[in-house]
């Protein structure tokens, strides 16, 4: 029997789709940094921005390349941030957020629960699980997309590994979570959707596994997790985390 439950988000419990190469998406993010007095052409813009995340991700490159992710150990304020000051323009944290998130908000196509997510955290929580969240992903977007789907109040604990510098599979992020909330791992879960970082990263840390392939897994073959479920489905997932499955 689990007694604490751990979550990815994208592509386990969200799904989302996010695509920066949208022309759109440059000419609107120029003209907010045109607002407060930094101009960019679109182009421009676009360039400078691959720029600053490529030299401050650098050595830190991960097993994934997906955008919705968005550079999950370094903190992308720091990009947007820099595009204000390369313009000489000096840019409070209030504005630095908003134009991060404008840019999340524009890069987007899809941001939906799965059918059944909130019933299935609810009937969780109504067991007396503990349930916690390990994503690979940006605060100043995770933060504010969980709220506006409703999903915080499920979650006794959020860990978002732009704030600890580290990413899934690593051991440290996965350490950071168990030693910070007393997990004990030989009743802990780990669901996801990504092989590598979601189940062998789990695996190595000693827990339990359920593996969920999602149209936003990676290309892979089906990882040896305890359990595998070959597309998405809440209520075999609700009953498997909560012993009722054989």
């Amino acid at each position: 029997m689990y007694e604490t439950c751990i979550f990815d988000l994208y592509g386990t419990l969200v799904d989302i789709h996010t695509d920066e190469k949208k022309e759109e998406l440059w000419e609107k993010l120029a003209l907010f940094y045109a607002f407060y007095g930094a101009f960019y052409t679109p182009g421009e813009l676009r360039e400078a921005y691959g720029r600053l995340t490529e030299e401050l991700s650098a050595g830190k490159r991960g097993v994934r390349k997906d955008a919705h992710e968005a550079f999950p150990e370094i903190q992308i304020e720091d990009v947007f941030e820099a595009l204000f000051r390369a313009k000489g323009v000096q840019a409070d944290e209030p504005l630095v957020r908003y134009a991060g998130q404008f840019f999340r908000i524009l890069s987007m196509d899809r941001l939906r629960l799965y059918e059944g997510t909130k019933e299935m955290l609810q009937a969780l929580r109504e067991h007396g699980k503990k349930i916690y969240l390990l994503s690979n992903a940006q605060k100043i977007f995770t933060e504010y997309e969980m709220q506006a789907l409703g999903l915080t109040p499920f979650f006794d604990g959020i860990f978002i590994s732009s704030e600890y510098g580290c990413k899934k599979p690593d051991m440290a992020f996965y350490e950071t979570l168990l030693s910070a909330c007393g997990v004990a791992r030989e009743t802990a879960v780990m669901t996801g959707n990504d092989g590598t970082c979601d189940i062998e990263g789990a695996k190595q840390a000693g827990l339990a596994t359920v593996y969920v392939r999602t149209d936003i897994s990676p290309d892979e073959p089906l990882p040896e997790a305890d359990y595998v479920l070959e597309q998405m489905d809440m209520k075999k997932l609700k009953d498997i985390l909560l012993g009722q499955k054989n």
